[in-house]
């Protein structure tokens, strides 16, 4: 782990970051503990593939969804998860004055109108596999305010994860430190004092097609919602 001063262009690719983010991974002790990988949001496939792929390990998806503030899209408040978890920013909501049923508003809006559609989309209407008693790894292409990784972690928690562990390859400085409270382990490549954005610390960060996306999970051995017939009923991976 490492701190550095903010520089851009970290990062060549998602491949290049997955690549620097497996050389720190424990990947003896991920497979012989059968760690699932999840990936944090649609950007994230990718790398959750690549590690996959590498280890034979299955990995999944969960679907979360961001809470803008009233007239300011570019203001995330808060967050809610495939399985209705909310995570809301009290900072900003205190200092916007932001009404709570507003926020319980939006949730149910945005699991609607977003999250039921990919859900459909990436797992044929079906509900993130049983977390009960895995071992998970979150994954995603970085973090900022740790918004989403608060949520996915709250996610697992509630539906009962025997570990949870983050990995990203560049990290706030300082939402490296609330994260670290929260999870089991945290894994980062780079953590950056100075956070602007997280594309600014890639070369090549295009946003992803869905047709693309679905493609990946179409096309891989690892994604446990297309391949039923790597786990058994209780969702622990049956290699026999």
């Amino acid at each position: 782990m490492h701190t550095n001063l903010d520089f851009r262009g970290y990062f060549k690719s998602r491949a290049d970051a997955t690549s620097s983010l497996l050389e720190i991974l424990p990947v003896d002790r991920m497979v012989d503990d059968n760690w699932l990988i999840v990936a944090m949001s649609e950007n994230a496939i990718p790398l959750a593939n690549m590690i996959s792929h590498k280890n034979d390990l299955d990995y999944d998806l969960l679907i979360s969804e961001t809470i803008e503030a009233p007239n300011n899209k570019e203001c995330e408040i808060a967050m809610v998860s495939e399985t209705e978890e909310i995570v809301i920013h009290e900072a900003l909501v205190n200092s916007f004055e932001i009404n709570l049923d507003y926020i319980y508003g939006q949730a149910h809006r945005v699991y609607e109108d977003k999250i039921v559609p990919k859900a459909y989309k990436y797992r044929k209407g079906d509900l993130i596999n049983s977390l009960t008693d895995r071992n998970v790894l979150f994954v995603d292409i970085g973090c900022e305010s740790g918004l989403r990784a608060i949520c996915c972690v709250k996610t697992a928690m509630k539906m009962g994860a025997s570990s949870i562990m983050l990995a990203t390859p560049i990290v706030a400085s300082d939402t490296a430190s609330s994260l670290e409270i929260i999870v089991d382990e945290l894994f980062t490549v780079k953590r950056v004092e100075h956070f602007v954005d997280v594309e600014f610390y890639y070369e090549n960060l295009a946003e992803l097609p869905q047709d693309d996306i679905i493609e990946i999970l179409k096309n891989s051995k690892g994604y446990l919602p297309f391949r039923k017939d790597r786990r058994n009923l209780d969702g622990i991976q049956d290699r026999g």
